[in-house]
Order: C-alpha cells, then sequence, then structure tokens
C-alpha cells in the first residue's frame, strides 16, 4: 500500500505566509534583484562560491577605480552591490558601467564576468565559520560533521557545491574574452600583479583604470584584512551581511592561504579530496594524500 504524507497545516501557514511577505516587498518595490536582475550589455559580474574571497575582491576593486574615497562597509553595496541586497530598480540607476556581485551558478546572459576560485578546503573552513556566526550551527559543531554537509550543497542549496559552482562557469565560460578566472591563493601571493590582470580587463570595457604602480599599491593597503576587520568592528551594524549576525563572530578572519590545515581533520581533508580532487588538480590545487 502507497500512503501519501499530507504536509502538516502549519507547513501551508509558513509557504503562505512567506508567500505573502514576498508579495509584498515586490509590491513595495523591496524585493531584492537576485536571480531578476535587469542586465546591461555593459555589465560586469564578479562572481564566486561563498566564502571565495569576493568582499576583499570588491574592496580591492573599489578602492582602485576611486582611491581619494576608500571603500567601506557602509558604502560597498552602493559602490561594487550584490545583487541579493538591493532592489532592481535601485540598480538600475545605478552608474554604468556597473560591477555587480553575484553568487550564482553559470548565467548565460552575464556579459562579462571575473570569477574567484578558492581552495574548497579552506572554503569548507570559512564557510563553517561563516554559519557559526549567522546562527545556522552552534559553537562546537563538529567539523567532521558539517564537511559531508558541506560538500553535499546543504548549507546553501541554491548555490549547489562547490564542485557544481566551479564547474558551471570555467566548463561553460573559460574560454571566452569576456571571462577572467582569478584563484584567491595567487592573489594573495601575488596581489599586485594579480589587481592588474582586473584592471586591464576592466579597461577596455569602459571603466577608468589607473595604470600607475602606486595606484595599485594604495589600493592593495586600503584593503588590508587589517583595515577590514577594523572596519567590520565598527560598521557591522551598517552592512546587510553582518547586520543580523553575532557580532563577537568576524566575516573577515584571517584569510589565511592553507589555514585549513590546522582546522580540518584527516577525515575531512580526506572526504574533500576524495569528493573534488580531480577538479582540484585541474586547478592547480595540490592533495594532501591523507
Amino acid at each position: 500500500m502507497n500512503l501519501k504524507i499530507m504536509p502538516k497545516a502549519d507547513d501551508h501557514i509558513s509557504r503562505a505566509s512567506r508567500a505573502i511577505r514576498q508579495a509584498g516587498r515586490v509590491l513595495a518595490g523591496k524585493q531584492p534583484a537576485g536571480r531578476n536582475l535587469t542586465v546591461f550589455p555593459d555589465d560586469v559580474f564578479l562572481v564566486s562560491y561563498p566564502r571565495s574571497g569576493n568582499t576583499w575582491t570588491r574592496f580591492l576593486i573599489g578602492n582602485m577605480l576611486d582611491p581619494s574615497d576608500p571603500v567601506t562597509f557602509a558604502t560597498l553595496e552602493a559602490r561594487i552591490p550584490e545583487i541579493y541586497f538591493t532592489p532592481d530598480h535601485t540598480l538600475r540607476e545605478q552608474t554604468r558601467p556597473r560591477i555587480l556581485k553575484s553568487h550564482e551558478c553559470f548565467q548565460p546572459h552575464y556579459p562579462r564576468v571575473i570569477y574567484l576560485v578558492r581552495d574548497p578546503r579552506d572554503v569548507a573552513v570559512s564557510f563553517y565559520h561563516h554559519n557559526i556566526k549567522a546562527g545556522n550551527i552552534t559553537d562546537g559543531y563538529p567539523m567532521d560533521e558539517f564537511v559531508p554537509r558541506f560538500i553535499r550543497g546543504e548549507f546553501d542549496p541554491k548555490w549547489g557545491s562547490w564542485s557544481d559552482h566551479v564547474k558551471s562557469w570555467v566548463m561553460l565560460r573559460g574560454y571566452s574574452p569576456d571571462f577572467l578566472a582569478m584563484r584567491f591563493e595567487t592573489m594573495k601571493q601575488e596581489p599586485l600583479e594579480q589587481l592588474a590582470r582586473i584592471a586591464d580587463f576592466l579597461r577596455p570595457r569602459g571603466f577608468s583604470v589607473p595604470s600607475t604602480r602606486d595606484r595599485l599599491e594604495r589600493a592593495i593597503k586600503l584593503s588590508s584584512p587589517e583595515r577590514m576587520r577594523k572596519l567590520e568592528k565598527e560598521q557591522a551594524a551598517e552592512w546587510e551581511l553582518t547586520r543580523n549576525t553575532r557580532p563577537d563572530k568576524a566575516t573577515v578572519r584571517t584569510a589565511k592561504v592553507g589555514g585549513w590545515r590546522d582546522e580540518l581533520s584527516a577525515t575531512a581533508v580526506g572526504a574533500i579530496e576524495s569528493a573534488w580532487g580531480l577538479l582540484m588538480q585541474e586547478l592547480g590545487y595540490e592533495l594532501s594524500g591523507v
């Protein structure tokens, strides 16, 4: 006998309540753009899987474009907005060409993309602390239990897994001259050279980008983890991403390359490398061999 499991009345009420709230936001013009964003042909999208260095890169680019007005967390969304925080009608009014932050998997209508990729072992660690800060998991939640869920993409299913996300962009757009792939680790090791690559990518696309070494060095200095951590402490209540999260936990942490070695067990490392080892090697990441 096949039994049909009927949804609880509370489930219907909860879904209806969410739908009503969303409809209200849409009618009031407050619904974030997200996947319903109006895309212009001169747009540039800064795309990554979450916790891959996108915020730091936004600071770098914003400070490169206008070093006289350094980026802060209070101004970040006005300078290089995230499409999930701002209504489409507001984004349409932004000065063009625009640079927009997105976490979407492959979107064929994004005309130009700077794509950030980071070692998934470090992404796992950063994502773990992010979920504690957001209140999705508790302090002391076992990392060895978190990692398999991270591999399955459970915590933010709309982005898929790290592997799904990376493959969707690299395999479908990697050949295009309007696609610039950046490794977080290389950016940390040689920020001047990598920021110059971004400048070269933006310059022919309508952006007034400096070519002098001094300007690039100043942008890097203004985007240091130390300055960003200080700004976060002062402005966490003014930034959408941190406004309703735990103030005792930082979003901008050490940004250390290879920090996973201090936080992941051999079991966790082995699970990530078993799931994604081939892709990691194709992207230049060495496996630990655990």
